[in-house]
Protein backbone atom coordinates (compact mmCIF):
# COMPACT_ATOMS: atom_id res chain seq x y z
CA UNK A 1 0.00 0.00 0.00
CA UNK A 2 1.05 3.50 -0.26
CA UNK A 3 0.01 6.20 2.52
CA UNK A 4 -0.08 9.36 2.26
CA UNK A 5 0.09 11.72 5.33
CA UNK A 6 -2.33 14.50 5.77
CA UNK A 7 -1.68 15.61 9.38
CA UNK A 8 -0.23 18.95 10.53
CA UNK A 9 3.34 18.45 12.79
CA UNK A 10 2.47 19.37 16.20
CA UNK A 11 5.04 21.63 17.64
CA UNK A 12 5.32 24.23 20.48
CA UNK A 13 3.38 26.75 19.76
CA UNK A 14 2.06 25.30 16.46
CA UNK A 15 -0.65 28.09 14.77
CA UNK A 16 -4.07 27.84 16.83
CA UNK A 17 -7.95 28.78 16.37
CA UNK A 18 -8.33 32.54 17.42
CA UNK A 19 -9.26 32.62 20.63
CA UNK A 20 -8.06 28.89 21.67
CA UNK A 21 -5.46 28.22 24.07
CA UNK A 22 -1.65 27.60 22.34
CA UNK A 23 -0.35 24.35 21.89
CA UNK A 24 2.22 24.05 24.54
CA UNK A 25 4.84 21.24 24.37
CA UNK A 26 8.01 21.06 26.42
CA UNK A 27 10.19 18.62 28.54
CA UNK A 28 9.11 17.31 31.53
CA UNK A 29 11.77 15.05 32.42
CA UNK A 30 15.21 14.48 30.61
CA UNK A 31 17.49 11.46 30.06
CA UNK A 32 19.85 12.53 32.66
CA UNK A 33 17.54 14.14 35.08
CA UNK A 34 15.63 10.78 34.88
CA UNK A 35 19.24 8.85 34.99
CA UNK A 36 19.55 10.16 38.71
CA UNK A 37 16.23 9.62 39.57
CA UNK A 38 16.52 5.82 38.60
CA UNK A 39 19.91 6.12 41.52
CA UNK A 40 22.26 5.58 38.11
CA UNK A 41 20.34 2.50 37.04
CA UNK A 42 19.09 4.30 33.45
CA UNK A 43 17.21 7.23 32.31
CA UNK A 44 14.48 7.77 30.07
CA UNK A 45 13.19 10.94 28.83
CA UNK A 46 9.41 12.13 28.85
CA UNK A 47 7.56 15.18 27.40
CA UNK A 48 4.22 16.90 28.24
CA UNK A 49 1.65 18.47 25.89
CA UNK A 50 -1.24 20.85 25.99
CA UNK A 51 -3.43 21.73 23.97
CA UNK A 52 -7.09 22.18 23.12
CA UNK A 53 -9.28 19.30 21.27
CA UNK A 54 -9.26 21.14 18.27
CA UNK A 55 -5.68 21.62 17.87
CA UNK A 56 -3.94 20.54 14.55
CA UNK A 57 -5.19 18.40 12.39
CA UNK A 58 -8.76 17.00 14.09
CA UNK A 59 -11.97 16.11 13.80
CA UNK A 60 -15.24 17.72 15.00
CA UNK A 61 -17.39 16.01 17.47
CA UNK A 62 -21.26 16.21 16.83
CA UNK A 63 -20.73 17.78 20.35
CA UNK A 64 -19.00 20.93 19.27
CA UNK A 65 -22.39 21.54 17.39
CA UNK A 66 -24.90 21.43 19.77
CA UNK A 67 -24.86 20.58 23.32
CA UNK A 68 -27.08 16.83 22.30
CA UNK A 69 -24.41 16.02 20.06
CA UNK A 70 -22.12 12.34 20.44
CA UNK A 71 -18.94 13.67 22.57
CA UNK A 72 -15.72 13.05 20.41
CA UNK A 73 -15.65 9.39 22.97
CA UNK A 74 -18.86 8.33 21.58
CA UNK A 75 -18.36 8.86 17.62
CA UNK A 76 -18.21 5.57 15.54
CA UNK A 77 -15.12 4.49 14.89
CA UNK A 78 -16.33 3.26 11.61
CA UNK A 79 -16.66 6.61 10.69
CA UNK A 80 -13.54 7.23 10.93
CA UNK A 81 -11.86 4.68 8.28
CA UNK A 82 -14.03 5.11 5.29
CA UNK A 83 -13.84 5.72 1.34
CA UNK A 84 -12.79 9.14 0.20
CA UNK A 85 -11.74 11.16 -2.85
CA UNK A 86 -10.48 14.82 -3.25
CA UNK A 87 -11.24 17.82 -5.38
CA UNK A 88 -9.30 20.88 -6.61
CA UNK A 89 -11.00 24.06 -5.54
CA UNK A 90 -7.89 26.16 -5.61
CA UNK A 91 -9.28 28.25 -7.86
CA UNK A 92 -11.96 29.97 -5.66
CA UNK A 93 -10.34 33.14 -3.84
CA UNK A 94 -9.17 33.54 -0.29
CA UNK A 95 -12.39 34.09 1.81
CA UNK A 96 -15.01 33.29 -0.71
CA UNK A 97 -17.80 30.98 -0.22
CA UNK A 98 -17.74 27.27 -2.00
CA UNK A 99 -20.72 26.96 -3.54
CA UNK A 100 -22.68 23.68 -4.80
CA UNK A 101 -21.95 24.34 -8.27
CA UNK A 102 -17.70 24.62 -7.39
CA UNK A 103 -18.47 21.42 -6.00
CA UNK A 104 -20.94 19.27 -8.79
CA UNK A 105 -17.42 21.11 -11.52
CA UNK A 106 -14.68 20.04 -9.52
CA UNK A 107 -16.01 16.11 -8.98
CA UNK A 108 -16.96 16.08 -12.68
CA UNK A 109 -13.10 17.24 -13.04
CA UNK A 110 -11.64 14.92 -10.93
CA UNK A 111 -14.00 12.16 -12.77
CA UNK A 112 -14.78 10.00 -9.91
CA UNK A 113 -17.72 9.51 -7.55
CA UNK A 114 -18.51 11.05 -4.49
CA UNK A 115 -18.64 7.85 -1.97
CA UNK A 116 -21.50 7.04 0.15
CA UNK A 117 -20.54 6.46 3.70
CA UNK A 118 -17.62 8.20 2.87
CA UNK A 119 -15.43 11.65 2.97
CA UNK A 120 -14.92 14.04 0.02
CA UNK A 121 -11.95 16.01 0.96
CA UNK A 122 -11.48 19.91 -0.34
CA UNK A 123 -8.07 20.92 -1.34
CA UNK A 124 -8.47 24.70 -1.66
CA UNK A 125 -4.50 25.12 -1.41
CA UNK A 126 -4.68 27.08 1.89
CA UNK A 127 -2.41 25.56 3.58
CA UNK A 128 0.10 25.68 0.96
CA UNK A 129 -0.20 29.06 0.34
CA UNK A 130 -0.20 30.39 4.14
CA UNK A 131 1.11 28.37 6.69
CA UNK A 132 1.83 29.39 9.35
CA UNK A 133 1.63 32.84 8.54
CA UNK A 134 -0.95 35.01 10.36
CA UNK A 135 -3.04 34.58 7.06
CA UNK A 136 -3.09 31.22 7.82
CA UNK A 137 -6.38 31.56 10.29
CA UNK A 138 -8.06 34.40 8.56
CA UNK A 139 -8.33 34.34 4.89
CA UNK A 140 -9.53 30.33 4.15
CA UNK A 141 -12.28 30.07 1.39
CA UNK A 142 -14.63 27.73 2.88
CA UNK A 143 -18.18 26.08 1.84
CA UNK A 144 -21.47 27.88 2.38
CA UNK A 145 -24.64 26.29 4.27
CA UNK A 146 -25.63 25.00 0.42
CA UNK A 147 -22.38 23.45 -0.53
CA UNK A 148 -22.94 21.72 2.83
CA UNK A 149 -26.07 20.36 1.91
CA UNK A 150 -25.00 19.01 -1.00
CA UNK A 151 -22.25 17.23 0.11
CA UNK A 152 -24.70 15.60 2.81
CA UNK A 153 -27.27 14.77 -0.04
CA UNK A 154 -24.37 13.15 -1.79
CA UNK A 155 -24.55 10.67 1.20
CA UNK A 156 -21.08 11.18 2.88
CA UNK A 157 -20.14 11.22 6.57
CA UNK A 158 -18.00 13.73 6.97
CA UNK A 159 -15.53 16.37 4.58
CA UNK A 160 -12.14 17.72 5.21
CA UNK A 161 -10.72 20.81 4.06
CA UNK A 162 -6.68 22.38 4.78
CA UNK A 163 -7.95 25.07 6.69
CA UNK A 164 -8.69 26.19 10.39
CA UNK A 165 -12.39 26.13 9.50
CA UNK A 166 -14.90 24.66 7.13
CA UNK A 167 -16.40 27.91 6.06
CA UNK A 168 -15.18 31.26 5.45
CA UNK A 169 -14.22 33.32 8.75
CA UNK A 170 -17.72 34.97 10.16
CA UNK A 171 -21.30 33.91 9.94
CA UNK A 172 -21.08 31.69 7.07
CA UNK A 173 -18.98 29.36 9.39
CA UNK A 174 -20.93 29.34 12.04
CA UNK A 175 -23.71 28.14 9.83
CA UNK A 176 -21.69 25.70 8.66
CA UNK A 177 -21.24 24.27 11.99
CA UNK A 178 -24.90 24.17 13.15
CA UNK A 179 -26.22 23.04 9.27
CA UNK A 180 -23.19 20.15 9.94
CA UNK A 181 -25.50 19.56 13.63
CA UNK A 182 -28.54 19.19 11.43
CA UNK A 183 -27.19 17.20 8.47
CA UNK A 184 -25.84 14.29 10.63
CA UNK A 185 -22.63 14.74 9.54
CA UNK A 186 -19.66 16.60 10.34
CA UNK A 187 -15.81 17.92 9.12
CA UNK A 188 -12.45 17.59 9.53
CA UNK A 189 -10.22 20.84 9.89
CA UNK A 190 -6.40 21.94 9.11
CA UNK A 191 -5.82 18.85 7.06
CA UNK A 192 -2.47 19.67 4.29
CA UNK A 193 -1.08 17.82 1.96
CA UNK A 194 -3.78 17.53 -0.22
CA UNK A 195 -2.06 18.62 -3.53
CA UNK A 196 -0.66 15.26 -3.46
CA UNK A 197 -3.90 13.43 -3.71
CA UNK A 198 -5.01 15.09 -6.35
CA UNK A 199 -5.74 12.74 -9.61
CA UNK A 200 -4.86 9.94 -7.59
CA UNK A 201 -7.85 8.57 -7.71
CA UNK A 202 -10.30 7.26 -4.51
CA UNK A 203 -8.31 6.25 -1.55
CA UNK A 204 -9.22 4.96 2.10
CA UNK A 205 -9.48 7.88 4.66
CA UNK A 206 -8.34 6.86 8.02
CA UNK A 207 -8.46 9.43 10.63
CA UNK A 208 -8.59 8.14 14.10
CA UNK A 209 -9.29 10.12 16.90
CA UNK A 210 -8.20 10.12 20.91
CA UNK A 211 -11.06 8.32 23.12
CA UNK A 212 -11.91 11.30 24.77
CA UNK A 213 -15.06 11.66 27.33
CA UNK A 214 -16.93 14.57 26.92
CA UNK A 215 -14.68 15.94 23.78
CA UNK A 216 -15.95 18.44 21.23
CA UNK A 217 -13.01 17.33 18.86
CA UNK A 218 -9.82 15.42 18.68
CA UNK A 219 -6.34 15.84 17.04
CA UNK A 220 -6.34 12.74 14.47
CA UNK A 221 -3.12 11.28 12.44
CA UNK A 222 -4.91 11.70 9.21
CA UNK A 223 -3.77 9.29 6.53
CA UNK A 224 -5.24 8.55 2.47
CA UNK A 225 -4.37 4.49 2.26
CA UNK A 226 -4.03 3.57 -1.75
CA UNK A 227 -3.83 0.06 -2.43
CA UNK A 228 -0.89 -0.56 -5.04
Amino acid sequence: MKIVDLSRELYHRTPSYPGHPPIIHGVWKTHEESFVDSGNVHGLASMFLSMADHGGTHIDAPRHFDRRGQSMGEYPLEKCIVPGICIDLRHVAPRAEITPADLEAAVKKAGVAVPKGGTVLLCTGHHARTFPRKEYSTDNSGVNVAATEWLARQGIVHFGIDSMRPGPDGKVNLLVHKACFDLDITHIESLCNLEALLGAGPFTFIGLPMKWRDGTASPIRAVAVFDI
